[in-house]
């Protein structure tokens, strides 16, 4: 497993008794993220009504060494438990970025859920970047799949139901 620092910044505001984003086991990829909710709101939380998203704060900016990016996933607990997840999973946060980390969260769940100041709201995983160089070409070469997309390989049956597949 390799590990690289990664610059971080509490930023007016953040309270500080909220832990910086950790791995909650040994094998974790992700670490979890805390919502840094303003002082006025941190006593209630925010509810978010269903079919609504949310920008929470977290407090935090970072300096990701160049070649990397930080991805936001969705946490499966808030995801399975409360219908909440990440808008553009995976969110990504640029090398060359220095704001505020912002997770975008939407409850499509059929119930308000609140978000507690300090609640753990997705994970963040660092991950290695590799750039494309466009190669214009006049023809691609042929795959058995072919132009095949949505649902060509069996996946989809368009009845209505999921069909058993080969898995």
């Amino acid at each position: 497993m390799t590990e690289l620092d990664v610059g971080v910044r509490s930023l007016e505001g953040r309270d500080p008794a909220l832990p910086l984003p950790a791995y909650e086991s040994e094998g974790a990829a992700g670490m979890d993220i805390c919502a840094n909710l303003p002082a006025d709101r941190r006593a209630d939380g925010v509810t978010i009504p269903p079919g609504a998203r949310l920008l929470v704060p977290t407090g935090l900016a970072v300096e990701i060494p160049p070649g990397h990016e930080i991805q936001i996933r969705p946490r499966s607990g808030l995801a399975l438990r409360d219908g909440i997840t990440v808008l553009n999973a995976p969110g990504t946060i640029d090398s060359d970025y220095r704001g505020e980390i912002g997770v975008i969260v939407i409850n499509h769940g059929d119930r308000p859920v609140t978000i507690a100041h300090g609640a753990r709201v997705a994970q963040i995983v660092l991950a290695p970047v590799t750039r494309i160089r466009w190669r214009e070409t006049e023809a691609l070469t042929e795959s058995r799949r072919g132009a095949g997309g949505f649902g060509s390989t069996g996946a989809l049956g368009g009845s209505g139901r999921v069909p058993a597949s080969r898995c």
